[in-house]
């Protein structure tokens, strides 16, 4: 394999990538988009729609690209704001700062600068330790928070390290991967991600290789990896003391984490609504874009919402 450059977590700051078009520029009116500086990074934005905010968080191996499905189901009746994480997608990559507490302090300094100061979360993946964070550290500035497809760090999590080998190569020292993991292997590795899921022609993945195809941002990917022993300890040390209050809708795929990702939260948060997502695999958000609108429109919508089906009753708000 040839020598990997990019940014590990002691290098220098990289600037943006090109990105595709936003998803919210799929048949949605009021999108506007650009970069947001904050702490160490300068970040990738979208905010779309109208009504109350609800921030989306991406996972790995992906970018804010992956809500390209349900977005413009959110934002009729939500401002949707999108962003692509810290070394992701579209945005900087930072020198260090990997760690979930510090990624989530990054994004709340984008939100505040985009002009809001209370806001919902949806995460996935990554995405839903950083939301967990987020509400964590800044409990009165988040009103509900959803989490998709991931247990937390310290509470379950690394019970399925033993389910798939990526979670601990990711995690390697570097230059470990960094070394094994050349640009023609990406959409092997990703690929082989993709294809064991329940319907991995729903995901974009053409999209998602472009976006790490650059050694820089595979290594920002692999510093998450890096940062969860440490994410993890820090849960532990501060779950009792920061409980979470707000409603937390918990929800995984029917074949992969299922009831997990509530059992996890309900160690962490007092009120955890347990949601098992039909018919789909881990990229819930494209394998099965109906279920997840309709059950992100009922948990964060009006208080009078009432569930159209029983896979849905976790979603009341």
């Amino acid at each position: 394999m040839a020598l990997v450059g990019g940014a590990g977590a002691g290098a220098a700051a990289v600037a943006p990538a090109p990105e595709p078009a936003a998803p919210a520029s799929v048949g949605v009116q009021a999108v506007r988009q650009g970069n947001v500086t904050v702490d160490g990074a300068t970040l990738r934005y979208t905010v779309t729609g109208s009504g109350s905010p609800l921030v989306l968080l991406h996972g790995w191996p992906q970018t804010s690209w992956s809500w390209h499905e349900v977005l413009p189901t959110l934002a009729r009746q939500h401002t949707v704001i999108t962003f692509d994480l810290p070394g992701l997608g579209a945005s900087a990559v930072p020198a260090g700062g990997y760690d979930k507490a510090t990624t989530a302090r990054r994004i709340r300094q984008a939100v505040n600068q985009l002009g809001f100061t209370r806001v919902a979360l949806i995460g996935h993946d990554l995405g839903a330790m950083v939301a967990y964070n987020y509400a964590r550290d800044f409990p009165t500035e988040v009103s509900r928070i959803g989490v998709v497809e991931s247990p937390l760090p310290g509470f379950g999590l690394e019970d399925f390290y033993g389910v798939s080998w990526h979670f601990l190569f990711n995690a390697s020292p570097a230059p470990i991967p960094e070394r094994i993991m050349d640009n023609e292997d990406v959409p092997t590795y990703l690929g082989m991600l993709f294809d064991r899921t329940q319907h991995p022609e729903a995901i974009d993945r053409s999209v998602y290789y472009r976006a790490y195809s650059d050694p820089a941002r595979r290594t920002a990917g692999y510093e998450y990896y890096r940062a969860m022993k440490a994410d993890a300890a820090d849960n532990q040390a501060q779950a009792q003391a920061k409980r979470l209050t707000m409603p937390v809708l918990a929800m995984g795929a029917e074949a992969v984490f299922g009831p997990a990702v509530a059992a996890s939260f309900q160690q962490v948060a007092a009120d955890v609504r347990t949601v098992v997502a039909p018919d789909t695999g881990h990229w819930i958000p494209e394998e099965n874009p109906a279920f997840f609108s309709a059950c992100a429109l009922l948990f964060f919508g009006p208080a009078t919402g009432t569930p159209a089906s029983p896979d849905l009753t976790g979603c009341a708000p």
